[in-house]
């Protein structure tokens, strides 16, 4: 009991040394209780005695320790000055267990005196190799407590740490004015005839004369077809028209020579009528034979039959005449058809327009069948199809009572075209017509409207946003639409008010005019809404409020 007075002298240092370190007090005290058991090891009956004071007896040191460290360990930090940093600690603790040895040392040397008492020597050396055990057990576990403290402590921030600066945010003030409200639907432009070219007869493309993608005048020469088979046909036919035609000449004739034969005849029955009318009296009389009379009549007779068959010779020249004069309209048609199909081998444009790439090449075999070789379209005007649903008609309807003042609504009407890269057409565009149906299918109708483009500027094909104004909104509240947070359908803006403080407000916002949104319900005209930096910003944070400098619209948003 003697040597309590080394163990004072050798904690001293060690408490010193982490007060040095302004290191945490919990921190402190783990290492200093690590110290106090080491000593303890070198005055194990003093030590020992003291810490066994409030438990039981023949506590092992180790459980002892182990208590102090969990209980140590739950003390919360309560400074937020800076710690050391773990090596800090270690180098104490190393330092402190080099002057611990030499204390051991200095036991071993104080043990030597039982030895001429009777004491075993093996036996105290076997208490040093106890010592020195229990002694690496306790410093192995301080070491692994103060490494849990340091890391936790030096995470956190001094508390003279000197305050940020608030946060740069850029504001906006609620505008509130009367806007346009506009609609917009996805169009695609077409020609307002549309003229497919196609091959009307069958044959091998010769020769292409036009430059595919320029404008083509009515009646202008496209594709040539060959034309010689249909050539041949031509003069076939008009060879057959003019036999035929002489087939008639030969039957007038016939017609002619019938009609003076049937004039002989009748005069040959005039006479013999003649003679039979004179002798039919002398007979009476037997002036003449009977025989004589007889022969008169049957010459009379006989001049009578030949009348009826020139009367029907001549009818039969007629008959042949006729049959002459189908033979030549047959004939006809055929070589007129076969004209056409001659003329079928020049493929010319039947309107004004521009025509489209050959889907034929010279040399290939077309015919009717086959798809068309090239596409001509009216381009000027062209249309616009864009397809609006069954609400949006249906309330465009409703606002007007009659259907001269509907009519004159959607004459009214003015379209303005966006084009795929946001540029505006420099056109205005106004309404054509709206299809006859609703479509089953998407609950929408179909609408064209019409564009000048007399630079062919449009082409078939194109898309872009065809936008008109359909009423306009008197007082309508303006923000940026950067400055709406959307979440989970919940819109929200952050709001600076004259403190320069922010307040996060519900809004309700309604249509979009550019890259401005209308707020319908949550803001006041004038009030300072955070353009740029929301995400920076939280309820009640004082802000430094800057202007907000709006970037440039594109054309057409």
């Amino acid at each position: 009991m003697t040597n309590r007075k080394s163990t004072a002298i050798e904690t001293v240092p060690l408490a010193d040394r982490l007060n040095n370190d302004r290191s945490r007090e919990y921190e402190a005290i783990i290492a200093y209780v690590g110290g106090s058991l080491v000593l303890c090891g070198t005055q194990y009956m003093g030590i020992y005695g003291r810490l066994a004071i409030h438990a039981k007896p023949k506590l092992d040191p180790a459980l002892i320790l182990s208590r102090q460290i969990d209980y140590l360990c739950k003390k919360p930090a309560v400074t937020s000055k800076l710690v050391c940093t773990l090596k800090n600690v270690r180098d104490v603790l190393r330092c402190d267990l080099e002057s611990v040895k030499e204390t051991i040392r200095n036991h071993c040397d104080g043990v030597r005196a039982p030895f001429s008492k009777g004491l075993s020597r093996i036996g105290a050396e076997r208490k040093v190799d106890v010592l020195n055990h229990q002694f690496a057990i306790w410093m192995t576990m301080c070491l692994i407590a103060v490494t849990v403290s340091v890391s936790a402590g030096c995470s956190s921030r001094t508390e003279g740490a000197k305050a940020p600066d608030p946060t740069s945010v850029d504001v906006v003030k609620v505008e509130q004015k009367d806007v346009p409200i506009y609609t917009e639907w996805i169009g695609t432009t077409d020609g307002v005839i549309n003229a497919e070219i196609k091959a009307q007869v069958s044959g091998y493309l010769l020769k292409q004369d036009y430059t595919e993608g320029s404008i083509v005048k009515k009646g202008q020469l496209l594709f040539e077809i060959d034309p010689r088979p249909f050539q041949a046909v031509v003069d076939q036919g008009e060879g057959q028209l003019a036999q035929a035609n002489g087939q008639v000449a030969q039957a007038k004739a016939q017609l002619t020579q019938a009609e003076a034969q049937l004039d002989v005849v009748e005069a040959n029955q005039v006479r013999t009528q003649l003679d039979v009318d004179r002798y039919t009296p002398l007979a009476k009389q037997e002036a003449i034979s009977q025989q004589d009379l007889d022969n008169a009549t049957q010459n009379n007779a006989a001049a009578k039959a030949q009348v009826q068959a020139a009367k029907a010779q001549i009818e039969t020249a007629r008959a042949q005449i006729q049959a002459a004069n189908a033979a030549v309209q047959a004939v006809t048609a055929t070589v007129e058809t076969a004209r056409l199909n001659l003329s079928f081998t020049r493929l010319t444009s039947p309107i004004d327009g521009l025509a489209g790439m050959a889907q034929q090449q010279v040399g290939a075999l077309v015919s009717p069948a086959s798809g068309p070789v090239t596409t001509v379209s009216t381009v000027d005007p062209i249309k616009v199809y864009f397809t609006a649903s069954e609400q949006e008609y249906l309330d465009f309807h409703r606002r007007y009572s009659t259907p001269a003042t509907l009519e004159a609504a959607r004459r009214g009407l003015r379209l303005e075209l966006i084009l795929a890269d946001g540029t505006v057409y420099p056109r205005i565009g106004t309404y054509y017509f709206a299809d006859r149906e609703i479509s089953q299918g998407t609950g929408a109708i179909r609408v064209a409207g019409l564009f000048p483009n007399p630079d062919n500027l449009l082409r078939p094909g194109q898309y872009g946003r065809v936008r008109t104004s359909i009423r306009t909104k008197e007082g309508a509240l303006l923000i940026p639409q950067r400055a709406v947070t959307e979440m989970q359908g919940t819109y929200q803006v952050a709001v600076v008010n004259g403190d320069s403080k922010i307040s996060i407000r519900n809004v309700k916002p309604s249509d979009r005019i550019g890259n401005l949104w209308i707020i319908d319900d949550g803001l006041k005209p004038g009030e300072r809404v955070v353009a740029e930096g929301v995400q920076k910003v939280r309820a009640g944070m004082t802000v430094n409020p800057k202007p907000y400098a709006a970037p440039a619209e594109p054309e057409g948003k």
